[in-house]
């Protein structure tokens, strides 16, 4: 019910997702319950996977969090993160209020053992593959502890889901060198050396799309600016070339014999590809699909959650950060004020 375009785009991408799929059990569409209806009969939906489960309120994209939980305690989103905590559901997503999703997921399903904060993971395409970024806006205050964690975190899902066999993790910064950075940075690059996974030290905003770094480790403030800048970049690129393309005769002949071309990087810069955000380190499944998701972004989001379920993400963070959080404190006598941080 929170998206841009109506719950009418997200029974489409529900059909098309099931119909890709025959390893699906069964979708929840959780909110209005006329208005869903009247979306599936126009949609011609009619896979009997698919379940309606009324809610009658809804929490707004401008709707502070902390009262609409108070306030609105029969929201579509509260009663999707209820069917998880419930065991009805492996997993939720939701186009919604992300500060929401964030409050109901962490209060609802909890952190997994070890982990002391959620994150929101994105995932960023660059010219040879893709790589992820965590976090992206849940925390923008973090303890160099959430960083290593998310480390960890990002590597168990690079690892599982996007299939890359050892992802290079790297912590971003202001240079390359061990000793650049605040204390935070400076700090959580301890930590990070001492963590089993191939950490590849600090990495700089000019190293992201070089192919240099397959896991980015930040903290939310800095993470989500990234990722905005890095949106806006992409759409006044496309823009700018849109524009220089059509100036002249001779400009839209050679648009016209590049366009299979120009195609191409559209879908690879194509956030929907990858329908959404999953928040890692929760006790359930959770995906944060972008509000203005079309029909191809939900049929991904669902189609990549499913994997995460399959691959039982969750579980392996939870042993990988259990591993990771020994050999941090067996660090301790190298670093002791880091690990107390």
């Amino acid at each position: 019910m929170g998206g841009d375009h109506g719950c009418g785009v997200v029974v489409e991408g529900v059909k098309r997702a099931l119909a890709n799929d025959a390893k699906i059990n069964h979708v929840y569409l959780v909110g209005r319950q006329e208005e869903i209806k009247s979306a599936i009969s126009a949609a011609g939906l009619t896979d009997t996977r698919a379940e309606v489960v009324h809610a009658s309120e809804v929490m707004a994209m401008d709707d502070k969090p902390t009262t609409a939980l108070r306030k609105k305690k029969d929201s579509s989103m509260a009663r999707t993160i209820e069917l998880v905590a419930d065991g009805r559901a492996d997993a939720a997503i939701s186009l919604g209020n992300t500060g929401g999703i964030l409050a109901l997921a962490t209060m609802k399903l909890r952190p997994l053992p070890g982990v002391e904060r959620a994150g929101i993971l994105t995932v960023l395409p660059t010219a040879q593959s893709e790589f992820v970024m965590l976090d992206s806006g849940a925390n923008i205050d973090c303890k160099p502890v959430h960083l290593a964690q998310y480390a960890v975190m990002g590597h168990v899902y690079s690892r599982e889901v996007l299939k890359c066999k050892n992802p290079r993790v790297g912590l971003l910064n202001i240079g390359t060198e061990d000793c650049k950075g605040n204390e935070l940075t400076q700090e959580a690059f301890k930590l990070c050396k001492l963590l089993d996974i191939n950490f590849i030290g600090n990495v700089e905003g000019y190293d992201l799309f070089r192919n240099r770094v397959d896991v980015v480790i930040c903290d939310g403030f800095v993470g989500n600016v990234v990722l905005k800048t890095t949106e806006s970049l992409a759409v006044s690129i496309i823009s700018m070339l849109k524009e220089e393309l059509s100036r002249n005769p001779k400009r839209q002949l050679g648009a016209y014999l590049a366009q299979n071309a120009l195609r191409a990087v559209k879908r690879r810069m194509d956030p929907e590809a990858y329908g959404g955000a999953p928040l890692l380190g929760l006790n359930g499944t959770v995906m944060k699909a972008h509000g203005s998701a079309r029909e191809r972004a939900i049929m991904n989001a669902i189609r990549i959650t499913t994997e995460a379920v399959q691959h039982q993400t969750n579980r392996l963070i939870t042993e990988e950060i259990r591993k990771a959080m020994e050999r941090l404190e067996g660090g301790e006598s190298d670093a002791p004020s880091t690990v107390a941080a």
